[in-house]
């Protein structure tokens, strides 16, 4: 197994774990106020707890339910609240390489129809069969070589 292989194996395991949590909804006012309401801890506890003011919590809050929020104040805030802030990226297709597929075969379909209508203008058309099976024969040489061509 190649080493590019290997590494695109690796960050794949570790993002199948988050696939169940994409399917868990955000609570409609945010983590840190359903978290800091059903411990039944009021603004100023944890605001004593992140050595900011009452307001400052409900900023917190309020950035946390528009989605502006920095990564370092839900880590701090996390922490404060005894818990730890876990995020992660997970692939629309399920995995990476269902989507280096899909890009693969993209682009294979890109170039293989693109020389087959310079083929068909000089007379020389190719079969759907033949068409088909050169896409497929692209994808796996893109899937393989991938090129940086490929996330254009």
């Amino acid at each position: 197994m190649s080493r590019k292989n290997l590494q695109i194996q690796q960050l794949n395991n570790k993002m199948v774990s988050f696939a169940s949590v994409q399917q868990q909804a955000v609570p409609a006012s945010g983590w840190v106020r359903t978290i800091r309401s059903a411990l039944g801890m009021s603004m100023q506890q944890l605001g004593r707890k992140l050595s900011i003011s009452k307001q400052s919590v409900q900023d917190i809050e309020k950035r946390e339910q528009e989605g502006s929020i920095t990564l370092r104040s839900l880590r701090e805030t996390a922490r404060a609240l005894d818990m730890q802030l876990v995020y992660g990226f997970v692939p629309n297709g399920g995995s990476l390489d269902a989507l280096i597929e899909q890009k693969a075969r993209e682009l294979a379909t890109e170039i293989v129809l693109r020389s087959s209508h310079t083929m068909l203008l000089e007379g020389q058309e190719n079969s759907e069969q033949r068409i088909r099976k050169a896409i497929e024969e692209r994808t796996v040489l893109l899937k393989n070589e991938m090129p940086k061509i490929l996330w254009d």
